[in-house]
């Protein structure tokens, strides 16, 4: 495996990216991990690994740049209680979903430059604030996202700008939704208010509702890790990328 942390410049700074890929072969298509909340860490490093060990150039950016470097937070970052959770949170509830489709057109610009990443189609997926951003990104940029996925993506159906419930006719690719019976940023409710959205526009895909899982089911280091779901979620990304990229 090669990997390595870059700095990508941007109109609002550098953001920090950790991009990995397989050490022999190549080109590889690229996709772009879009992290959750609680920001980067070793954690999604060695999922993006994972991803990359099955021929990705995989591009995890800390979304967290514009609020500077000191964003990234220790292992008490979900405990209400804790000051890295406040400190998250400030920079968390700023977030908004234009601008991250602007780091999108970024890193899509990134990549058609490397000399390691295939001249094709993108992918995105996300996971909990970035399911959202994922979807978008698909919208926004239909000619260059061929695939994209949320996974116990927060908030689908919003008042933002660029909500994904509002943008699944503009997109051309393929998308995939992950949704957990148990959450609260995601109730059942509002998965099938986005089914029905999602239905109606035509858009190619599958919204997959995980029966007794909670929010963050996929994260091995999370309380709720189910190793089952867990793996069926990178059957599902790794089979959408392969439809989508090849």
């Amino acid at each position: 495996m090669r990997e390595e942390i870059v700095d990508i410049t941007t109109a609002d700074g550098p953001m920090e990216t950790f991009i990995c890929r397989p050490e022999r072969g190549g080109p590889w298509p690229a996709v772009f991990f879009l992290m959750d909340a609680p920001g980067i860490r070793d954690e999604l490093h060695d999922m993006a690994r994972r991803l990359a060990t099955v021929g990705y150039f995989v591009m995890l950016p800390n979304l967290y740049y514009r609020a500077g470097r000191d964003t990234k937070y220790g292992p008490d970052v979900l405990d209400p209680a804790s000051p890295d959770h406040a400190r998250m949170r400030s920079v968390r509830t700023r977030m908004t979903i234009p601008p991250v489709m602007e780091d999108i057109g970024v890193l899509l610009d990134f990549v058609a430059r490397h000399e390691e990443a295939a001249d094709g189609p993108a992918g995105t997926h996300g996971y909990c604030m970035s399911g959202p951003y994922a979807l978008a990104a698909a919208a926004r940029y239909p000619d260059r996202i061929a695939a994209a996925a949320s996974f116990h993506g927060t908030w689908l159906v919003s008042d933002a700008e660029e909500s994904p419930h509002l943008t699944f006719a503009k997109t051309r690719g393929e998308i995939y939704i992950s949704c957990a019976e148990h959450d609260k940023v995601a109730p059942l409710d509002m998965v099938e208010e986005l089914r029905d959205h999602f239905e109606a526009s035509g858009a190619a895909g599958e919204l997959e509702i995980h029966p007794g899982v909670h929010h963050g089911f996929v994260f091995p280091e999370r309380w709720c890790y189910d190793k089952p779901a867990a793996e069926r979620h990178w059957e599902r990304l790794i089979a959408l990328y392969r439809r989508r990229l090849s």
